[in-house]
């Protein structure tokens, strides 16, 4: 893998906000701070459509957000009147969190794939059951009550997220964004969401990654409470699919555009398979062990204690995607009772003579 956007990593390793970069012809990178979290920023990108712009993930909602995004656009000789469409690779806040005030601003149509529009917080949560639901799933994992209390869906985040708007527009894997004079093509990358989508700008080869391929760290593949579908085996095989495109220059969401998507690839298929040893490893040590007992003896990059609030939830969501994948693969069983506990490989009846 080689690092192509030498300013974005410098700005990174120097723990600062990059600057607005013209990637390519009528496309440019923007960075949107994200409010306390260590990735800091999105990279939100324009793509000169006609004479218009197209958003692509817009970023947190924040008045600083707004300001970065709108002093990007004007840094391309555009203005929040020019946007005519935004794309949202998946719908986690610090991405459409300010769809619905730019379109507000400009009446752009908003597009995102069918999955997503599916799992939108708006369709999947009810105020009424879904907290007490959520509680349940946190509490089936082992969490301990009160830990589970304090992650367990409410409040004004909730509120945030329900706000999120719905799309006007459907893309589909393998079509293309609207637009005059861009060939835009969305590519379905299911895993750290359902409907992620990938965007591949066909005339320069590049690939816009949103969460799906990072340059540094690994996207976060968790379970989650309204949904058994499991996500892991969507995104190794979706991590293949990528790979086809290894001559593109990818253009991910957060940190820094580099070369060589296949060779990416294959170090993230390599951290998820000693992930899934290491979790095995942890079973045999332990024996029948909940989902909460395995993620806290897990290794983190800043270690399990200094793991807190929505990053301790979501451990939880990938330990416990992890673990419904060796289940699927019948690596390991599950024992019956509540909380969800997993054992090792299931033993294999001794032969009849």
């Amino acid at each position: 893998m080689r690092v192509t956007g030498i300013a974005q990593r410098e700005a990174w390793l120097a723990r600062a906000m990059p600057g607005v970069e013209e990637v390519r012809p009528g496309l440019w990178s923007v960075p949107v701070p994200i409010p306390f979290s260590p990735l800091r920023y999105t990279l939100s990108y324009l793509v000169a459509s006609g004479p218009g712009v197209i958003v692509v993930d817009p970023g947190w909602d924040s008045d600083d957000g707004w300001q970065a995004l709108t002093g990007g656009l004007g840094a391309a000789g555009a203005t929040t009147a020019d946007v005519t469409g935004i794309v949202v690779t998946h719908v986690h806040p610090d991405h459409h969190g300010l769809s619905a005030r730019l379109r507000a601003a400009c009446g752009a149509w908003i597009a995102m794939h069918p999955a997503e529009r599916d799992s939108l917080p708006v369709r999947v949560w009810d105020t009424a059951k879904s907290p007490a639901r959520d509680l349940r799933w946190l509490l089936a994992c082992g969490a301990p009550a009160g830990i589970a209390a304090e992650l367990s869906g409410n409040g004004p985040v909730m509120e945030m997220l329900l706000a999120m708007p719905e799309p006007d527009v459907l893309l589909e894997d393998g079509d293309l964004v609207p637009g005059p004079d861009r060939r835009l093509r969305a590519v379905w990358t299911p895993g750290h969401t359902p409907g992620h989508l990938c965007l591949h700008e066909e005339t320069e080869d590049v690939l816009l990654t949103g969460d799906h391929v990072l340059p540094r760290i690994t996207p976060n593949i968790a379970q989650v409470a309204h949904t058994d579908d499991p996500p892991l085996a969507a995104y190794l095989k979706s991590l293949d699919q990528v790979a086809a495109y290894d001559s593109a220059e990818a253009l991910p969401a957060h940190e820094y555009r580099f070369h060589g998507l296949a060779d990416r690839v294959r170090i993230l298929r390599a951290h998820h398979d000693h992930r899934c040893q290491e979790i095995l490893g942890v079973l045999d040590r332990l024996g029948p062990s909940t989902v909460w007992q395995v993620t806290e003896r897990l290794s983190w990059s800043r270690g399990w204690p200094s793991v807190k609030g929505f990053m301790r939830r979501a451990a939880i969501g990938e330990t416990a995607a992890h673990l419904e994948y060796l289940l699927e693969r019948a690596q390991v069983s599950r024992v019956p009772g509540t909380p969800l506990r997993y054992s090792g490989p299931p033993a294999v009846a001794a032969a009849t003579p």
